[in-house]
C-alpha cells in the first residue's frame, strides 16, 4: 500500500506502521483487521486508486477542499469547505450526475495527503481534517447519502490516517447531522471529533495549528505564495489583552531607509487599532501610519501594513480594548528589510 510492502520479509520499518493502523481501526482484533486489509487491497485494485494521482479530474471541485500547512505536531492539514455548495451548479454536480467523479476527486485529494506522509515510526503519519460548515446547505436525503458513502469509503480504506476531525463554523441545526452520523462511527472515531460553533473557529484552530500556518480566510496569517514572509525569520507573538485594557507594541527600525511590514489579527471580538512611527531623534515628528479605527474579529483576512522609515525609530501599534468587558488576544509578526 502506497509503495510500502505488507510483508516483514522486505525489512521495511514502515510495514509495522501500516499494519498497525488496520489493527487499531479494528480494536486490535486480528481477524477483523486482516479482513479490512484484504478488502482495502481489493478496493484499491477495482477503484484504480494507485493510478488516481495521474488522472485529470477537472477543477470543478477544487473549492471544496485543499491542503494547507501543518499542525503543531507536523500533521498536514486538509480543509473541507461546504459553504461552496450554495452554488447550485456545483451542488448538482456533487450530488447528481457527477457524484462518482466527485468521489474520485475526493479520493485523489486523500492520496495527495497520504503522499505527504513519511509513514515511518515516530513521525507524523496522519492528516488533520478541518471541516468548515459555514453557509453549508441543509443536508437533504441525497446529500446525506453521498456524504455517508464518502465517509465510509475513507474510513474503510484509509484507517487511522486522520488524527482529528475539526468541525468549525457549525450551525446549531447541524447537531441533527451528527446524530445521523453517530451510528456509523466507533467511539474511537468520535473521540477524534472537535466541534466548534460560529465565532470560535480561529481560536480553536490556533490551539492546534500555529497562526502563521492557518489560512487567512480562517483568521490566520498564512497566505499562499506569500513573498513577504516566506522563509523569513519572523516569529509570531500572541498578546493577551484583558477586558478594559489598552496595550502597545513597539517594532524597532534601526536603519533609515528600511521597510517594515507587519501582520496582525484579533482573536475575540472588536478592538480599536492604530499605528504610528516615532523617530529616535529627539524632536522628530511622529507619523501616523494607520489612524485609530475599530477592527473586527470577523475580518475576511488579517491586517497587513507596511511603512518605509526615512530614519531610525520605531513603529508603535496600539490595541485598545478599554470599552470591552471581554478579554481578547492579538497575534502579530513583523519583518524589517534594509534599503
Amino acid at each position: 500500500l502506497w509503495g510500502i510492502p505488507l510483508l516483514h520479509t522486505e525489512g521495511d520499518e514502515r510495514t509495522d506502521v501500516i499494519l498497525g493502523k488496520f489493527l487499531k481501526a479494528r480494536d486490535f482484533k486480528v481477524s477483523q483487521a486482516l479482513a479490512m486489509l484484504k478488502n482495502c487491497v481489493l478496493w484499491r485494485k477495482s477503484f484504480k486508486a494507485d493510478e488516481i494521482l495521474d488522472e485529470e479530474l477537472g477543477a470543478d471541485f477544487d473549492g471544496m477542499a485543499f491542503m494547507f500547512g501543518e499542525d503543531k505536531e507536523g500533521h498536514p492539514v486538509c480543509y473541507n469547505v461546504f459553504g461552496v455548495l450554495q452554488d447550485k451548479d456545483l451542488y448538482s454536480k456533487v450530488f447528481g450526475d457527477d457524484a462518482a467523479r466527485f468521489l474520485r476527486w475526493r479520493v485523489q485529494l486523500q492520496e495527495k495527503g497520504v503522499k505527504m506522509l513519511k509513514l515511518e515510526p515516530s513521525t507524523p503519519n496522519a492528516l488533520l481534517q478541518v471541516i468548515d460548515l459555514k453557509n453549508a446547505p441543509w443536508p437533504a436525503k441525497k446529500v446525506r447519502s453521498v456524504l455517508l458513502k464518502a465517509i465510509s469509503l475513507l474510513q474503510d480504506n484509509y484507517p487511522e490516517l486522520v488524527i482529528k476531525n475539526v468541525f468549525i463554523n457549525v450551525p446549531w441545526y447541524y447537531s441533527a447531522v451528527f446524530s445521523l452520523l453517530s451510528p456509523f462511527l466507533t467511539q474511537h472515531q468520535k473521540n477524534k471529533f472537535v466541534v466548534t460553533r460560529l465565532g470560535k473557529s480561529t481560536e480553536a484552530l490556533f490551539k492546534l495549528i500555529s497562526p502563521e500556518k492557518v489560512p487567512i480566510q480562517y483568521g490566520g496569517l498564512g497566505r499562499a505564495g506569500d513573498e513577504e514572509f516566506s522563509g523569513a525569520d519572523a516569529p509570531v507573538t500572541e498578546l493577551p489583552i484583558k477586558a478594559g485594557e489598552k496595550k502597545t507594541v513597539e517594532l524597532a527600525v534601526t536603519t533609515g531607509g528600511s521597510s517594515i511590514t507587519w501582520d496582525l489579527v484579533v482573536v475575540g471580538s472588536e478592538v480599536s487599532y492604530g499605528a504610528e512611527f516615532q523617530p529616535d531623534q529627539e524632536g522628530g515628528y511622529t507619523t501616523i501610519i494607520v489612524k485609530t479605527k475599530k477592527i473586527s474579529a470577523q475580518l475576511e483576512e488579517p491586517i497587513r501594513n507596511s511603512f518605509k522609515a526615512s530614519e531610525p525609530g520605531k513603529v508603535v501599534l496600539s490595541i485598545d480594548n478599554s470599552l470591552s468587558k471581554k478579554k481578547k488576544s492579538v497575534v502579530y509578526r513583523h519583518i524589517v528589510k534594509a534599503a
